[in-house]
């Protein structure tokens, strides 16, 4: 295999971007390990006028991440994240206005693997939301395992991130007069281990609690697609009854976390690294599904509900995908 090299000169802009990029993989793939560590040394070596207060204040603080979360707009505005938005480029698409008077549940997809496009989109200043979407406040919903890790939960908590939990959603969705938004990446960790370019799956057939929670708080359904997301990695040959993905489902049930084996290109070559392939991504976002509020919903309900959200998103993909570059004959695969 030849091996590209990137250019000797190359401008500051990029430069920039890269090391904007570089520090939030190795935020995602050493953070918890690097905290974690930390915790332990401090416990080790008996500092206990550290961590106990630390732990103290984790132990009070633990409802935050389903209660709206604590987010600063000083490290959403931090310069580094319009680095990052740069580098791809990512863009925020408008279909269609949104009244702030409601709330919402967006559905975004696909996953990917590093979720690049919601992060900058949803949880930075330099993405065009609130220009576009006035008067509407998102909350981006993960894991709640990522908040019991200690110091690592403040820094994402600042970025705007709260629990995927139906407590912390359903926080977001009673708040009154409207303007609030429940952003869910619906695939998760399983869409994740199937992540690959041209490979346009959506893992939703058998997700339908976003529908159920959106029917009793009268949320409106926006399908989002992300178009570009799959294509910033690639990932080790894992298919269904491999080794590898063996483990890889084995840790997924009981952790709720995927560890697909992925990579990119390189900081000075192209064909090899951690970093992502500079590809542009253009998230769309589609229509609102208004929804009447039902406090008791019937399981025909949910299903019903759930089988339009699935026909916006193909209409959505079907609609936008040959502008993105994605060739007519590629359809949107439900699983």
């Amino acid at each position: 295999m030849k091996v590209r090299f990137a250019p000797l000169r190359i401008p500051r802009a990029r430069r920039l971007q890269t090391a904007a990029v570089l520090q939030w993989v190795l935020t995602f793939l050493l953070s918890v390990q690097i905290c974690f560590m930390v915790m332990w040394l401090l416990i080790i070596f008996n500092c206990w006028f550290l961590y106990i207060p630390y732990l103290a204040w984790m132990y009070l603080d633990w409802r935050t991440p389903e209660q709206g979360g604590r987010k600063s707009t000083w490290v959403q505005s931090w310069t580094v994240w319009k680095h990052f938005n740069d580098y791809f480029p990512i863009r925020l698409i408008k279909t269609q206005d949104l009244d702030p008077g409601h709330n919402y549940i967006f559905g975004y997809h696909p996953h990917g693997i590093l979720v690049a496009g919601a992060f900058g989109n949803f949880c930075t200043s330099y993405s065009d939301f609130k220009k576009l979407f006035p008067g509407l406040s998102v909350y981006s919903h993960i894991l709640p395992l990522v908040f019991g890790c200690p110091f690592f939960r403040e820094y994402v908590l600042s970025t705007g991130l709260v629990s995927v939990s139906r407590r912390s959603v359903s926080y977001v969705l009673s708040k009154q007069g409207g303007g609030n938004v429940s952003m869910i990446i619906l695939g998760g960790a399983q869409e994740a281990l199937v992540s690959n370019p041209g490979r346009f799956t959506v893992f939703i057939r058998q997700r339908k609690g976003f529908v159920r929670l959106a029917l009793i708080h009268g949320a409106s359904l926006v399908p989002l697609f992300s178009f570009g997301e799959i294509e910033l990695f690639k990932q080790i040959n894992n298919t269904k009854g491999s080794w590898l993905r063996t483990i890889q489902d084995i840790v997924r049930k009981y952790t709720g976390l995927a560890l697909p084996i992925f990579y990119g290109r390189g900081i000075f070559q192209y064909n090899f690294g951690i970093m992502p392939y500079r590809k542009p991504i253009h998230t769309v976002v589609g229509r609102p599904i208004h929804v009447q509020q039902t406090p008791h919903p019937t399981p025909e309900q949910v299903d019903e509900l759930h089988q339009t959200y699935m026909e916006e998103l193909k209409a959505l993909f079907d609609k936008h995908k040959g502008k993105y570059g994605i060739p007519e004959h590629e359809t949107l695969t439900f699983t």
